[in-house]
């Protein structure tokens, strides 16, 4: 008796530890593709701030980009599928829980939850580009379809206004929480070497603060589009970016912005390799 159970004890450790390398696997693949976006998008952004750019600064301008290199095709099926992972990665998180104490609670549950539908969405859109079944899409335009359907529905101004508040405080939690290094507390701090973390905290700070600041830019652009009833005022990621250069600072705003994004493209490839999972 006791022999069938200590069997099965092991044979059910086994199973968590495969699991857990797993799921592992698929987190460091997905944020390693997130990297790969948001280094894309901000060179991208770089281009335009100078004056040497064609292409949209977006989610899809940066598929374009990809598949216009050699092994293009590659590079997209291997980009769809660590953002697959990164789902799978949120999924495990909303059903089984985060690290940490807190870990099981509804407060990271939840997120885990949303985040898994947004990248699995993301990831659908990769792969039936990679596939040749869909367009690599515009933010622009897909912001300001979703709010003018949105806006189309009872109290949709009110809705959209909301979402769009909801939008620029995630932005400012996200800068804010760059700004305190907050993600020390996700990084296996003890693996580092003072060069690597101060690189790290420098890819952290300054790439988490651009992207809070574009967060809470899109948002205040939603807002407004509610306030005057203008679905045409709300704004994707290109035109987020490209407003930037419309400011009393010029391209140099848009530039700055833009080398944060690169900034969290890397710092993204660093939670890759040293993010406690």
């Amino acid at each position: 008796m006791n022999t069938r159970v200590m069997a099965h004890t092991g044979r059910r450790r086994i199973r968590r530890a495969a699991n857990g390398t797993a799921v592992e696997g698929a987190a460091r693949a997905g944020l390693t593709a997130r990297g790969v976006i948001y280094l894309l998008v901000g060179i991208l952004a770089l281009q335009i701030g100078f004056g040497t750019g064609d292409r949209q600064a977006d989610r899809g301008g940066a598929l374009e980009e990809l598949a216009g290199r050699p092994f293009g095709a590659v590079l997209l099926w291997a980009l769809g599928a660590g953002l697959a992972g990164m789902a799978l990665w949120r999924l495990s998180e909303a059903v089984f829980g985060a690290p940490g104490k807190d870990g099981r609670t509804a407060k990271k549950r939840v997120p885990a939850a949303v985040r898994c539908v947004f990248y699995a969405f993301v990831a659908y859109s990769v792969l039936a580009f990679a596939a040749g079944s869909g367009d690599s899409g515009s933010s622009d335009r897909q912001s300001r379809d979703v709010t003018a359907r949105a806006m189309e529905m009872p109290a949709g101004q009110w809705l959209v206004a909301l979402g769009g508040t909801a939008v620029v405080v995630a932005g400012v939690v996200i800068a804010v929480q760059a700004l305190r290094r907050s993600y020390h507390k996700k990084l296996k701090l003890g693996a580092l070497g003072p060069r690597v973390r101060r690189l790290i905290d420098v890819t952290g700070v300054g790439g988490g603060t651009a992207r809070g600041v574009v967060f809470a830019a899109a948002g205040a652009f939603a807002v407004r589009a509610a306030v005057d009833y203008e679905p045409d005022r709300a704004k994707g990621l290109d035109d987020t970016l490209r407003s930037f250069a419309s400011t009393p600072l010029g391209p140099w705003l848009l530039v700055g912005v833009a080398a944060g994004l690169v900034l969290f493209g890397a710092f993204s490839f660093a939670l890759a390799r040293w993010r406690r999972v």
